[in-house]
């Protein structure tokens, strides 16, 4: 009788686990497509940066970067509104990250960021969304708003030495220290990542 307990308790924890884990493909593929777009005109502005050939001129690159952010913060905020924060658990790691990406390019509507930080935090609560995404828009936000940034991944180039540094932050003493509780890399590597060849 234990046995068949067991199993019977192991049956229901199963099917709960599968129910909370259903991945919305449909939704996830929406998803992907945003991000798709987004990326298209954001590669293409990057080889103008680094003085390669595009396809496209300029005009066109920045038009169209426009025109889908718009686009995508339309299609963001019905989802949004939908689902709340779409995490791992509702459209799988890359579309969970593909959908921070599409927000953090939200910038015409810094209200609508803040929002999905809020519900995004529950989710990084939980396990079902990304520390380290969390962090950029956090201080993506923080940014917008005129305030300091906590974790130090928004950066400024200077056009002339080229030289990346860090926007203001509020504690540069221990900043490594909270990068790394929500799972980014020092500041020293991050800002390697940026060095111009």
């Amino acid at each position: 009788m234990k046995i068949l307990l067991n199993i019977s308790l192991f049956l229901i924890l199963n099917s709960i686990a599968f129910s909370q884990t259903k991945i919305n493909y449909k939704l996830q593929h929406k998803i992907l497509a945003m991000f798709k777009t987004d990326q298209k005109w954001r590669i293409e502005a990057l080889k103008l940066q680094d003085g390669k050939k595009s396809v496209y001129d300029e005009n066109t690159i920045y038009n169209n970067m426009s025109i889908a952010d718009s686009l995508n913060m339309i299609a963001a905020k019905l989802i949004v509104k939908k689902y709340g924060y779409p995490g791992y658990n509702l459209v799988g790691e890359k579309g969970s990250d593909s959908f921070w990406a599409i927000v953090q390019h939200c910038d015409d509507d810094i209200a609508f960021q803040q929002k999905v930080l809020l519900l995004m935090a529950k989710q990084v609560k939980r396990q079902n969304a990304s520390g380290e995404d969390f962090a950029l828009l956090q201080d993506r936000v923080l940014v917008n708003t005129g305030q300091k940034q906590i974790y130090g991944t928004q950066l400024i180039t200077d056009p002339i030495t080229h030289i990346t540094k860090t926007l203001p932050m509020r504690d540069s003493i221990h900043v490594d220290s909270l990068r790394k509780s929500v799972g980014l890399q020092s500041l020293k590597e991050y800002l390697k990542l940026f060095e111009q060849h």
